[in-house]
């Protein structure tokens, strides 16, 4: 018997097709091929013009047959993850977390990726979270609280609020005064909180959109096995990119409890912490919206009406502001690439960020993300004529009202 062998007809997946196929599993991602060329992502991203293929470029490569050309170029790790091209999108192409996030994918499977980047996702997956640092000390940060905060693995009962903390608050030594002077504020409101020490993963909310889809997968198993051990009513983060992560992305993966951004429950308890504000603050405080309490969430109107409880507070706002607020450029990965930036741009987000507070004759830069105060107090150190500026969490500044700031 004769067997006629035939040729395959069947093509291997293109790059294209593997692009294509990801965006696929993102909500609204299918709207990718009804972008219109208007440009207006492109023009709207801080680094747009130092990239090789800014958003709009990258959908016309992609439609081109030609995506390998973005994944050649290194220019996609200026993207700071910031939503404003997404916010901007006439056709509502999930840009930010779609097709940003998928060449960030791609990017990674090609081995292009900057070292300092590649030592965080190592150190996120070695140690839970992106600075390298022991899991052990992850509630050191908590020591002489008073009273001492509620470590659940160590109390075994159940609290009303569970704190997610997060990676800056637990560990970098100028965020734990923000995660200090919040822990007060909810001793002084009576919550009932506890937070998970050890158990605590970082949310990978960045390291997701940086690229590394695995890893985030793996992290936030970790912390919903550890969410799973203990009971409680609700969750709180400090930092926003864990709200989101929580709120968004955890549901996905079968993780879902109720979460809030801290600003979004001292608010709700506002009139009960206004009696306890007796000190006034005389300052021009403008707030700095971030990225992913902002733009990706919509949550706006709740960190103002805290710093207008403040006594003797002045809020201006600087010129981009709400949705069309600037990023501080640490989302996305930003975090972990300022010398690659720098390299590529020779200046910083943060820096036009700070030059915007300056310009509205603020005293105080007020910020709500874990991320910022470093990246701002960093700024202002080279801003012309920004000596004067103080950068502050709300909850520090709520904190100094309260007389319980950090010395």
């Amino acid at each position: 018997m004769t067997v006629l062998v035939t040729a395959s007809t069947t093509q291997p997946p293109t790059l294209n097709d593997a692009v294509y196929s990801g965006l696929q599993l993102i909500e609204n991602g299918e709207r990718i091929r009804t972008c219109l060329q208007c440009g207006t992502c492109s023009g709207i991203c801080p680094f747009g013009h130092l990239m090789d293929y800014p958003p709009g470029k990258m959908i016309a490569a992609l439609r081109a047959g030609a995506f390998e050309r973005v994944v050649n170029s290194d220019s996609v790790w200026m993207c700071v993850s910031c939503y404003a091209c997404t916010q901007v999108c006439p056709a509502q192409i999930p840009l930010t977390p779609g097709l940003m996030t998928r060449a960030k994918e791609e990017m990674l499977l090609a081995g292009n990726v900057p070292e300092e980047l590649q030592h965080a996702l190592q150190f996120s997956q070695r140690y839970g979270n992106p600075l390298g640092e022991s899991p052990r000390k992850r509630a050191a940060w908590t020591k002489g609280l008073d009273p001492p905060a509620t470590i659940l693995g160590k109390a075994k009962r159940p609290v009303d609020v569970l704190w997610f903390v997060g990676d800056y608050p637990s560990y970098h030594p100028r965020v734990q005064r923000t995660a200090r002077a919040l822990a007060k504020i909810l001793a002084i409101l009576d919550v009932d909180f506890g937070i998970l020490g050890r158990e605590e993963q970082s949310d990978a909310d960045s390291q997701r959109l940086a690229g590394e889809r695995g890893l985030f997968e793996m992290l936030a198993e970790k912390n919903g096995r550890a969410f799973a051990k203990y009971q409680f009513g609700e969750i709180i983060t400090t930092d926003p990119h864990a709200y989101n992560a929580l709120k968004n992305e955890y549901p996905a993966l079968g993780i879902s409890y109720p979460v809030r951004h801290y600003t979004q429950f001292l608010a709700e308890r506002i009139d009960q912490l206004k009696p306890h504000l007796r000190r006034e603050v005389k300052a021009r405080i403008t707030f700095h919206d971030p990225c992913y309490l902002g733009r990706a969430n919509g949550v706006y109107d709740e960190p103002r009406a805290l710093l207008e409880a403040i006594p003797g507070v002045t809020l201006v706002e600087m010129f981009h502001h709400r949705q069309t607020s600037l990023c501080c450029g640490g989302g996305g990965g930003g975090m972990w690439l300022d010398g690659f930036q720098w390299e590529k741009a020779r200046s910083r987000i943060s820096e036009w960020r700070v030059q915007e507070a300056i310009k509205v004759n603020a005293d105080i830069l007020a910020v709500a993300c874990p991320y910022e105060t470093p990246r701002f107090e960093d700024a202002v150190k080279t801003a012309a004529n920004g000596a004067h500026l103080v950068v502050k969490d709300i909850a520090e500044l709520l904190a100094e009202s309260l007389d319980i700031e950090e010395e």
